[in-house]
């Protein structure tokens, strides 16, 4: 079937908009981690100032003192939800372009599949369009509460390399499928597999953030790395959503492997060869399990399980890059053309 140039067009432009988008996301998403480093240095200024307020307050002088401290605690206040407040604008326009940015992102993979009237993943552009969206849109469920705003800035700068990278070297032209690519179970296997990687690129962020949060714990932050983790949240919710993410990653992942084995033998006539991808893949499938089991033993709930989560996710990239792009195997037909 020809491909429709117009939609074909459409899903670029909105391809290049969402990338825009994004990067404008980033900007005022580091904008809002900068400016919430200073509501959280107010904040515990004002809590030592509460604090010496009511020990002076115990003293022979009270009602001078307690006066004194309440004044300068309601100034404070004041000053302290004014920067709050503007803080707290920059992370939900930061929010606020994530969501359209999802949604023309969205719209480009969709036009994609319209203009070739097939599903958009034949090809590495398609591919890498799909797993950035689906990162972008898992993230955005679970980034609701104000707390986890902070962690837009370390998403999207890995999402937008992902998309230049996507949409320069690996840019591919519409245009219907290699026959090897020309089946039906093209949807099913590779956007559940999409879908895996895409939650487990969520998840070994968490880990990586996780393991800078323990060596600069809050309240207790020390030189640069200290003033990078001071608006992170707390390392226990860092590590929660790693593990919760990794939770659905696992089974997703091993579904799209399975979902693989199953199209390999209709293809090719047998369900495993260890292919070079498929080895791969199944290596990374066992590193998160190896971090679900180490996350869930008694000595391992600690750094240690983090470093097998961000192992898993380096694979699942060597993967995606190195094994599609260079490896020879009878998956290269998944690279440029």
């Amino acid at each position: 079937m020809p491909v429709n140039q117009t939609l074909s067009t459409f899903s670029d432009t909105a391809f290049q908009t969402a990338f825009v988008i994004y990067l404008l996301a980033l900007v005022l998403s580091l904008i809002y981690y900068v400016k919430l480093q200073g509501v959280i240095d107010a904040h515990r200024a004002r809590e030592k100032m509460t604090a010496k307020a009511l020990v002076s307050s115990a003293g022979d002088n009270q009602e001078v003192e307690t006066a004194s401290g309440v004044d300068i605690e309601a100034l404070s206040e004041e000053e302290f939800t004014k920067k709050r407040n503007a803080t707290d604008k920059f992370g939900g326009m930061t929010q606020g372009l994530v969501y359209l940015g999802a949604v023309v992102h969205l719209a480009s993979v969709i036009l994609r599949g319209l203009a070739t009237d097939r599903f958009p993943l034949g090809n590495m552009y398609e591919y890498i369009s799909m797993i950035c969206v689906l990162s972008v849109i898992s993230a955005s469920i679970v980034i609701q509460r104000k707390e986890w705003r902070s962690f837009w800035p370390w998403l999207l700068l890995p999402i937008l390399v992902l998309l230049f990278f996507g949409g320069t070297n690996l840019y591919s032209v519409s245009a219907p499928v290699v026959p090897a690519l020309q089946s039906y179970w093209l949807p099913i296997h590779v956007s559940t597999v999409s879908l895996g990687a895409a939650i487990g690129i969520v998840s070994g962020i968490a880990s990586l953030l996780y393991l800078l949060r323990i060596k600069q714990p809050q309240g207790e932050e020390r030189g640069f790395f200290g003033a990078v983790a001071k608006p992170l949240p707390h390392a226990q919710k860092l590590d929660g959503l790693a593990y919760k993410s990794a939770i659905i990653t696992l089974p997703v992942l091993g579904l799209g492997i399975v979902l693989g084995a199953i199209w390999a033998e209709a293809a090719w006539g047998r369900f495993w060869g260890w292919d070079p991808k498929e080895t791969a893949s199944f290596i990374s499938w066992i590193l998160y399990a190896a971090y679900l089991h180490a996350r869930a033993t008694a000595g391992w709930r600690d750094h240690k399980a983090a470093w097998i989560n961000i192992l898993a996710l380096a694979v699942m990239i060597f993967n995606l890059f190195f094994i599609n792009l260079v490896v020879s195997g009878l998956h290269s037909y998944a690279g440029l053309n």
